[in-house]
C-alpha cells in the first residue's frame, strides 16, 4: 500500500502554491457552513440524482388518477434538477404497506389488482414499491407468501420485509423473507425476481432508495436518493490522507446538496409535497465504482487493511453534511451494482462476513449478494438473522438482498442481464 502523504500528491503535479489553495478553499467548507463553499477547480464532478421518490397513500378506487398527480410532481422536480445541471435517473412512486389496500380482496382480485398496476408502471416509465408485506413478527406470514406471488406476476414492483426494529429481530418475518428469497429465485427469469426484493432490518419510513422502501403516514411527501460515487473517486484520486480527503470531500458534497435541497425546498412550495430529505449514500453504479474510488483513497484492492478506515470515513463525511437527510445516508457497498466490489467478490476478496463487518462502520448490510442457487431456507435465514441482530446492535438501517441463481454453482457466473447489474463469480458458502 502507498504511504499517506497528505497533499504530497497535488504538489508534486501541481506546485505549491496550488495545493495551498485548494486546502484553503476545503477548510473554509467545513469551518463556514452556512454559505455555499466554492468547490476547487479540480472536483468537477457533479452527483446524479438517482431517485425522486414521491410517498402517497395509496387508494385503490382511485389510483391511477393518483399516480397521474404525483408523476407530475416528480417530472415538475426533475425539470428543476435537470434545468440546474443535474442528471436524474429515475421517478419512484412508494406506497403504504399493500396489505393496507388491498384488504377485501380476494388471492385472485389481489394478483390481478398487482398486474394492472405493473403495466401502469411500465406504461408510465416510473419505478413503484408497494410497501412491506410484515412490519411486525405478529403481522400474518400468509401475506408474505402472496407477495411472492406478487413479485413473480408483476416483474416491475419492489417490495420488501420489515425483518428487525426497535422491538428487536422479527424471527417470523426472517423466516419469511428467506422463504421469498429462494421463491423468487427459482421462479423468475435468470433469478433475477429476488432483485425486487429486500429484508429490510431498523430501515426508517421515507426512504427514497429501493427495495425497502415505505411510509406509514398520510402521504404527499418525497425525498431525493444521489448517485455520487464518481464524487467520491475524483476526490480519493486526487487526496490520499485521510485528514485531507476527510476535508475536501466534504466540501465537494456539501456544494452540490445544498443546491440540490435548494431546488426541493422550491417544489416543496410551489407544489404543497413536503419535503423529506436527501438520502446522501454514495450509491455506484457499474463503472461508476465506490470500490474503485475507496482504492484510490489506500492505495490497495478493497477488502485490504484500511478498508473500514475509508468506509467511516465517507460515513461520517456524509453525517457533516448541512442538509436535511432521510433513508440510509451511509455508505453503500452493492456487490453487483459496482464493477469493482463484483471483480474483487469474484476473487475471492470479500465476503458475507466482511461485507457485514464493514456495515458496522457504513450503510445498507448486504446487498445485491451473488449465492449459489442450492443454498437453503436455513442458510438464507442466518445470513438475515446476522444482518438484523447487527441492526438492532448498533440501531442503524440496514438490509438484505440476497439473489441465489437457481441452478448455478461456486465456480459458476452469473447471467443477469437487469441493466443495473454486473455479473460476477460465485464463491462457496462458508
Amino acid at each position: 500500500m502507498r504511504k499517506w502523504n497528505s497533499w504530497a500528491g497535488l504538489i508534486a503535479k501541481d506546485g505549491l502554491r496550488k495545493a495551498k489553495s485548494v486546502l484553503l478553499l476545503c477548510l473554509l467548507a467545513v469551518f463556514i457552513p452556512t454559505k455555499t463553499a466554492a468547490v476547487p477547480a479540480q472536483f468537477s464532478e457533479k452527483p446524479k440524482v438517482r431517485a425522486i421518490t414521491a410517498f402517497i397513500r395509496l387508494d385503490r378506487a382511485r389510483y391511477e388518477e393518483q399516480i397521474r398527480e404525483t408523476l407530475a410532481v416528480l417530472r415538475k422536480g426533475k425539470a428543476a434538477l435537470e434545468q440546474a445541471g443535474y442528471e436524474v435517473q429515475t421517478l419512484r412512486i412508494t406506497t403504504q404497506p399493500f396489505p393496507e389496500y388491498i384488504r377485501g380482496l380476494s388471492h385472485e382480485e389481489a394478483l390481478a389488482f398487482f398486474r394492472d398496476y405493473d403495466r401502469l408502471v411500465a406504461r408510465e416509465g416510473f419505478v413503484a414499491a408497494i410497501g412491506p408485506a410484515m412490519l411486525s413478527d405478529s403481522d400474518d406470514p400468509r401475506q408474505a407468501e402472496l407477495l411472492g406471488e406478487i413479485l413473480v406476476a408483476a416483474p416491475h414492483l419492489d417490495a420488501s420485509l420489515i425483518v428487525a426494529g426497535d422491538d428487536g429481530v422479527h424471527w417470523k418475518a426472517v423466516r419469511a423473507a428467506a422463504k421469498m428469497v429462494k421463491y423468487l429465485a427459482e421462479r423468475t427469469p435468470h433469478s433475477q425476481g429476488a432483485f425486487h426484493f429486500a429484508a429490510a432490518a431498523m430501515v426508517p419510513p421515507l426512504t427514497p432508495f429501493y427495495p425497502a422502501s415505505y411510509h406509514t403516514g398520510a402521504g404527499r411527501q418525497f425525498g431525493i436518493a444521489l448517485q455520487s460515487a464518481n464524487v467520491v473517486a475524483e476526490v480519493f484520486a486526487a487526496v490520499h490522507s485521510p485528514a485531507g480527503a476527510k476535508v475536501a470531500l466534504t466540501a465537494a458534497l456539501a456544494h452540490d446538496a445544498r443546491k440540490i435541497e435548494a431546488i426541493a425546498r422550491n417544489l416543496e412550495k410551489e407544489t404543497g409535497w413536503a419535503y423529506q430529505g436527501i438520502d446522501l449514500s454514495p450509491a455506484p453504479l457499474k463503472d461508476v465504482s465506490i470500490g474503485e474510488a475507496i482504492e484510490k483513497l489506500t492505495g490497495s484492492k478493497f477488502g485490504s487493511s484500511c478498508t473500514i478506515t475509508a468506509a467511516s470515513l465517507i460515513t461520517e463525511v456524509l453525517r457533516s453534511l448541512p442538509v436535511k437527510r432521510t433513508g440510509y445516508s451511509g455508505l453503500m457497498l452493492p456487490v453487483l451494482e459496482d464493477a469493482v466490489l463484483a471483480r474483487r467478490w469474484s476473487e475471492g476478496g470479500i465476503s458475507v462476513d466482511a461485507l457485514l463487518a464493514y456495515s458496522a462502520v457504513c450503510g445498507t448490510g448486504l446487498d445485491t449478494i451473488p449465492l449459489p442457487g442450492d443454498i437453503s431456507e436455513e442458510q438464507l435465514e442466518r445470513i438475515i438473522g446476522d444482518m438484523g441482530s447487527l441492526a438492532v446492535k448498533l440501531h442503524k438501517p440496514l438490509s438484505a438482498r440476497l439473489l441465489p441463481v437457481r441452478g448455478k454453482k461456486p465456480g459458476d457466473k452469473t447471467e443477469f442481464d437487469d441493466p443495473m447489474l454486473v455479473n460476477a463469480v460465485l464463491q462457496p458458502l462458508p
